[in-house]
């Protein structure tokens, strides 16, 4: 499955989470600097969401 992390294509399997796909683009160390994850409606997501194809995430300062 394939989604945008900070408009870098990531591609994960089904059924992976927020943090898969954050671990996949090398990021996730962002999270633990306390910046948050949002999707492209500006919606804050957890790490532990669910992922559906074509997904386009940001990390940036919440």
């Amino acid at each position: 499955m394939r989604i945008l992390v900070n408009d870098q294509e990531v591609e994960i399997a089904r059924g992976m989470t927020v943090k898969h796909a954050l671990s996949q683009a090398g990021i996730l160390a962002e999270i633990k600097a306390s910046k948050k994850v949002f999707d492209e409606w500006d919606n804050e997501l957890g790490l532990d969401g669910a992922l559906s194809e074509g997904m386009k995430l940001y990390v940036k300062e919440g």
